[in-house]
């Protein structure tokens, strides 16, 4: 079969690969990845992307692109490593190739947790249904605040979060949630 060109894998990327990874990390309600067997190469990014991640038990996952393939890792996994394992741990998956097992991964901060196989869905859909209880406007403004820490000494963080939590209150999902919490019941945040 033949190589295609630098040109044509880059425009690839651009046009394809990277809006998706852009998209998942842009999207303002909570996107939860379940991986199952064995997750590699741009995979990887892919599942990282996601806010939440979930994996089996018997999940692994695995950089082949600089010892199978000759090639840097991509979808965003030059970006998660690093930032999620520290230097050296993203470093040596990226050379070596070696299998990280899930549960390894959620004992490193990689992923959120590790669970039995036969409950990833179950517990993917129960995650999921949490998440979609809560208010719709809190879960994107955390999702801002905590995209923004990245870029952001602890000062500009603080005063983010103080910005950021003005625009949250006095909206009637706060009113609901404290009296939630008062009257001690789940708050109902449909109307939010």
């Amino acid at each position: 079969s033949e190589v295609p060109s630098g040109e044509e894998v880059a425009a690839t990327m651009r046009a394809y690969y990277n809006p998706i990874v852009l998209e998942i990390r842009q999207l303002p309600k909570p996107v939860i990845s379940a991986v199952n067997g064995v997750t590699a190469g741009g995979g990887i990014g892919l599942a990282l992307a996601a806010d939440i991640v979930l994996a089996a038990r018997s999940a692994t996952f695995i950089q082949v692109f600089v010892p199978r393939l000759a090639i840097i890792p991509d979808m965003g996994s030059t970006w998660f490593l690093p930032h999620l394992l520290g230097r050296a741990r993203a470093r040596a998956l990226a050379l070596t190739g070696e299998p990280l097992a899930a549960d390894t991964a959620a004992e490193w901060g990689l992923i959120w947790k590790c669970v039995p196989d036969e409950a990833l869905m179950d517990d993917a859909w129960s995650l999921a249904g949490r998440l979609a209880s809560l208010s719709s406007v809190a879960v994107e403004a955390t999702k801002e605040v905590l995209d923004a820490a990245q870029n952001h000494s602890l000062g500009e963080q603080l005063a983010l979060e103080r910005q950021v939590q003005a625009r949250m209150f006095g909206r009637p999902a706060v009113g609901e949630g404290l009296r939630a919490f008062r009257e001690k019941r789940e708050p109902d945040f449909s109307h939010d």
